[in-house]
């Protein structure tokens, strides 16, 4: 999700739910389970979009997502917190709203998997390839000499130079 339709979804958010506030009318429990659904579906959005610019190998342009992906994780969990202290209340008050919502953080956390199937298969590809470069500069920089058999003898371990890499895309 873009910044500007962060804003446009949070254009009228709710105060920043406090864990401890008792929710104490059903009108109450309605806003802040359709705030919640609305900072997931954000959420959701966005973790979608840093899925596809990962898959595509855009990794710039999954930065951009950082600041509004953090933003919105926060509100996530502060209403979550909130929903939870308010368990009880909310059961009895508008239980098919509850059903609604444990319909949708199941989907949620199943993209969320995916998600992170995707992120843990970018990092294992990328250390794979460092790790390989490392090997190859350090054999390369190893002297190839022959061993008293006259086959080449392998290089010690610590032949190579360490490999730097720059963390800024």
């Amino acid at each position: 999700m873009r910044p500007a339709q962060l804003e446009d979804t949070m254009s009228k958010p709710l105060p920043v739910p406090i864990q401890a506030a008792p929710i104490t009318t059903a009108s109450e429990a309605e806003d802040v389970i359709g705030h919640f659904i609305k900072i997931m579906d954000a959420l959701l959005a966005t973790v979608e979009e840093e899925t596809d610019l990962v898959r595509d190998g855009r990794l710039r342009a999954v930065t951009q997502l950082e600041q509004p992906k953090a933003e919105l994780a926060r509100l996530y969990i502060a209403d979550l917190l909130r929903l939870r202290a308010n368990q009880n209340y909310l059961e009895a008050a508008v239980p098919d709203m509850l059903h609604e919502l444990r319909r949708r953080h199941d989907t949620f956390r199943a993209l969320l998997q995916i998600n992170l199937t995707v992120l843990a298969t970018a990092h294992a590809v990328s250390e794979g390839i460092v790790r390989g470069v490392s090997s190859e500069l350090a054999r390369k920089a190893a002297p190839q000499t022959y061993g008293a058999s006259g086959r080449p003898s392998a290089p010690r371990a610590p032949a190579g130079q360490p490999l730097v890499v720059s963390r800024s895309l």
